[in-house]
């Protein structure tokens, strides 16, 4: 297979597809810098040499990830409008200057605006972009192709907080943000704009590697007949529009206030830095071979019945961190949240495709991201308010547990909805 774009040629024995899973893996890790997991290392840090309190830093985290959802839906937009290749170029290259500005922070303010574009261009943006470029080169593999795109996630989560460890004690707080700044534009940069392509039609493809030598009226109606699409406008009169809004939101809410004082909770049962970083990477571990089932569950079972069931798994989960005394406990804890992380990581990003299609993903998953990443901001700053009043976190997991159960009863009530047709 060989096509020539912008004055490049390429040529792949392959479906380059598979070329664009890399791609979006490499782009999800990439959005490393952005992620709780990345950002809650620097937390200590930032307390220590400040004198920060906990409860402010988690505000002006919470305010910043706020800000940065509502913003998050024109990118979307601009995804729709102006495409993958482009965005990708532009986003990684504002994600590398959020990291150079988050190096120079001094004061609230400064810490504000750099979580506030960590958050955007990084968690949000990035994570955007992958998700919704795989979903336009794969329909009937689908779930396969983001179980595979997930990966850069799960590779990233399990080696972000230690790249993170090791520099802050090497060189510093200041130093390690502006290594992610050159990786980003030393790594990922040059290769999303050799690469990258928007859509298979793009290279003279069709999704899935359709066959091309028939005419373009039959190609279409090959298409239409698989997937039936929606618009925005359309998709936010279903019902399960906002039940599935719900389902992303809480697990959003519920892992982001987790990590993002993992290591003050787990210093409050006893146990140290180590042992925190330990369970982080195991999260990763194990969530890295049940992305991979995921994929497969995804494509035997409803994807409303695969929330319920990682829904329950968050469940136990928040029960075992309450009791973990000991490093086995806590690393219980580890794999639970590994479960969740892999399951919900492959049904988020099928959902919205599955449901209302491709032609207008960028918008429809845009705005469902606004909600997830203002999920996240409602994580960290009840606990930190709840350390300061309570002097623990017990009380706050508790709360926890309620939405766990209710995204349990949201998701059994979303079904992927039936488009009709006047």
């Amino acid at each position: 297979m060989e096509f020539k774009k912008n004055s490049l040629t390429v040529a792949t024995p392959f479906y380059y597809g598979w070329v664009i899973v890399f791609l979006a893996a490499l782009g999800y890790f990439f959005s490393g810098p952005g992620q709780t997991y990345s950002i809650s290392i620097f937390i200590d840090q930032y307390i220590g040499q400040f004198g920060w309190e906990r409860s402010l830093v988690s505000l002006m985290y919470s305010l910043a990830t706020i800000c940065a959802g509502f913003v998050l839906f024109l990118i979307g937009r601009c995804i729709d409008k102006y495409k993958h290749r482009r965005m990708s170029i532009i986003i990684a290259i504002l994600l590398g200057i959020a990291c150079i500005w988050s190096s120079f922070v001094i004061n609230p303010v400064m810490l504000f605006i750099g979580f506030f574009m960590l958050r955007l261009f990084g968690q949000g943006s990035m994570s955007l972009l992958s998700s919704t470029l795989v979903p336009q080169w794969f329909i009937k593999r689908r779930a396969f192709a983001l179980s595979l795109m997930s990966l850069g996630m799960v590779t990233s989560a399990a080696v972000v907080p230690i790249i993170n460890n090791f520099t802050i004690e090497l060189w510093g707080w200041r130093v390690t943000w502006r290594v992610w700044a050159i990786l980003l534009w030393v790594i990922y940069l040059p290769v999303a704009y050799i690469f990258l392509r928007n859509k298979p039609e793009d290279i003279g493809l069709l999704p899935d590697n359709l066959k091309t030598d028939v005419s373009t009226e039959e190609n279409r109606s090959q298409e239409d007949t698989m997937e039936i699409s929606w618009t925005l406008n359309e998709a936010v009169k279903t019902r399960s529009f906002w039940l599935m809004l719900f389902n992303i939101a809480v697990p959003s809410m519920i892992s982001t206030g987790i990590v993002f004082h993992f290591y003050s909770i787990i210093g409050e049962n006893g146990l140290d830095r180590t042992v925190a970083t330990l369970v982080l990477s195991t999260m990763a571990m194990v969530s890295f071979p049940v992305t991979f089932l995921a994929g497969y569950i995804v494509d035997k079972i409803k994807v409303q019945y695969v929330m319920v069931a990682m829904f329950i798994i968050e469940l136990v989960g928040i029960i075992i961190l309450i009791n973990s005394r000991h490093i086995a406990i806590v690393l219980l804890f580890g794999i639970t949240s590994g479960l969740v992380k892999g399951l919900n990581g492959v049904c988020v990003n099928y959902v919205w495709a599955n449901y209302y299609g491709r032609k207008h993903l960028g918008s429809i998953k845009g705005a469902s991201m606004t909600i997830g990443v203002i999920g996240s901001a409602f994580g960290p700053l009840p606990f930190g308010f709840a350390f300061d009043y309570f002097k623990g976190y017990k009380e706050i997991l508790i709360v926890m547990m309620v939405f766990a159960l209710l995204g349990i009863i949201s998701a059994l009530s979303a079904p992927k909805p039936i488009k009709k047709y006047k």
